[in-house]
């Protein structure tokens, strides 16, 4: 469980990025983000992955304040949170398999992902999640071989393997056909349901939001605005964003 208390983040001499943010995500929650270009989507991801400074605001994860805990609860939160890109970061010119295993920044140390050092524990319970994904025919092709929804789903293998209980997601459809969109939505959905894992996704194109979220959050200038059940949004709603 995550809970997230007035955060608000500001650059410098310039304007709020981000306005007294408040809200919980529990186990199994799959909360879809909507809002127009520049209404702080991506900041509030980054946030949760702790890829952004806050300027104040409380931090509550698995029942622990984040900022008195700490650079030992801050790096909990860095492993157990994972941040994936709209096009995910993977070594292009090693396996899927090895990126699964050597893991993304913020999850594992700078020399492990470098030199791929690994064990035979680490071996299978890389194919293991790699097979679970439906990609274990790909796992010793090069990653820049992989189609996009090919990647999206090596880079979710990656996350649970380093530990991720929570997964924030930056428009991870972005660029896929329709097939694949669905499917890198259908296998994030099973995660909440079957593992409990938390997922918090910037869906602002088309429908996804409204088909696979349990819930949807809107912003609009930094602010949250909406905060709705899954379901199809009213146009009243859909004027706020």
């Amino acid at each position: 469980m995550l809970r997230i208390q007035n955060l608000t983040k500001t650059i410098p001499g310039g304007p709020k990025l981000l306005k007294n943010i408040t809200f919980d995500a529990y186990e199994g929650d799959f909360i879809a983000v909507k809002g127009a270009s520049g209404s702080g989507k991506s900041t509030l991801l980054k946030c949760l992955a702790l890829q952004e400074n806050w300027t104040s605001g409380k931090y509550i994860f698995n029942g622990k304040n984040v900022f008195e805990g700490g650079i030992r609860a801050k790096m909990q939160v860095k492993k157990e949170v994972a941040y994936l890109e709209e096009k995910p970061f993977l070594f292009p010119d090693k396996t899927a398999l090895k990126n699964v295993i050597i893991g993304a920044v913020g999850q594992t140390p700078a020399w492990r992902r470098w030199t791929g050092m690994v064990r035979s524990d680490d071996y299978m319970g890389a194919m293991d999640m790699i097979e679970k994904r439906g990609l274990l025919d790909k796992a010793k092709m090069k990653a820049r071989h992989l189609s996009g929804g090919e990647q999206q789903r090596i880079a979710i293998a990656r996350a649970l393997v380093h530990g991720a209980k929570v997964i924030v997601a930056d428009e991870p459809v972005a660029g896929l056909d329709p097939h694949n969109a669905d499917i890198v939505l259908g296998e994030l959905k099973r995660l909440c349901k079957e593992q409990g894992i938390i997922v918090i996704s910037v869906l602002h194109q088309g429908d996804w939001a409204e088909r696979f979220a349990d819930r949807i959050l809107g912003l609009n200038g930094g602010e949250l605005v909406l905060d709705v059940y899954g379901r199809r949004l009213t146009e009243r709603e859909k004027n706020l964003l």
